[in-house]
């Protein structure tokens, strides 16, 4: 309730949960502050992976999923954000297409039937690494219930959003907005590509607007700030997020 109360105040018109949590306290803390609840995330899609070479693990990854998408379906949210597989040298890349694809289609069934989608979100994972795959990936499925969450910062390191926003069209059911900066990367590291204000690293947010207004996007945009300035606290920040995503939105 605390929480929901802070992102309400920032200026949020709703949240993304994770997927196991207490659903009386969500729908209470939903209920009283009016926000929604635009999408669930899977929360085991990283350890259990539909890509294992382990059945159990397998298992446990599909029941992870299930429950998110009946946690969607509580929520009154549209869709459940999915890491399908991990491509590591454990883990090949062929082996991680073909059995987190068996997988999801054994859910894709429950998905139609609640109402609610199977979205893929680009992530870090060695996997699906190219819009035009992400792209096949999707549509080998033959159902709406699937389709894509993408995240706008996760593509800058190797490519341009704007482009796979084009290619993915209206694969794209929700959007993770974050910021990078390949100065960053080249001078303190990969990852702290990330450790930078929205608007100030190499997005170029005219262009990924341009694109999605393109394909006729009219969905959510959620905040995934992975920059958290020193000594701010969390509702001085959540107003910082809410407005640099005012105008981006604005663009």
């Amino acid at each position: 309730m605390e929480k929901f109360k802070l992102i309400k105040e920032a200026g949020f018109e709703g949240v993304e949960m994770n997927s196991g949590m207490n659903q009386e306290q969500v729908l209470k803390a939903r209920d009283a502050t009016g926000l929604t609840i635009a999408s669930v995330v899977d929360s085991v899609h990283w350890q259990k992976t539909l890509g294992d070479p382990i059945p159990e693990e397998r298992q446990a990854g599909l029941d992870g999923l299930t429950t998110a998408l009946r946690d969607c379906k509580a929520y009154g949210a549209s869709s459940v954000l999915l890491v399908p597989a991990v491509v590591n040298q454990r883990v090949s890349y062929d082996l991680a297409y073909t059995r987190s694809a068996v997988e999801i289609r054994k859910v894709i069934g429950l998905a139609e039937e609640l109402g609610v989608k199977i979205a893929i979100e680009n992530v870090w994972n060695q996997f699906l690494l190219s819009p035009l795959e992400a792209a096949r990936y999707v549509d080998q499925f033959e159902s709406k219930a699937v389709c894509w969450h993408f995240d706008v910062g996760n593509v800058i390191n190797t490519g341009w959003p704007e482009q796979w926003i084009r290619i993915l069209g209206g694969r794209v059911h929700k959007l993770h907005i974050k910021e990078y900066s390949r100065k960053k990367r080249d001078q303190e590291g990969l990852w702290k590509g990330f450790q930078v204000e929205y608007l100030e690293g190499d997005n170029d947010w005219p262009a990924v607007m341009k694109a999605l207004d393109e394909i006729g996007y009219e969905g959510w945009g959620t905040a995934e700030p992975a920059y958290w300035p020193s000594g701010v606290e969390v509702p001085t920040r959540l107003g910082q997020v809410s407005k640099k995503l005012d105008e981006i939105f604005a663009l």
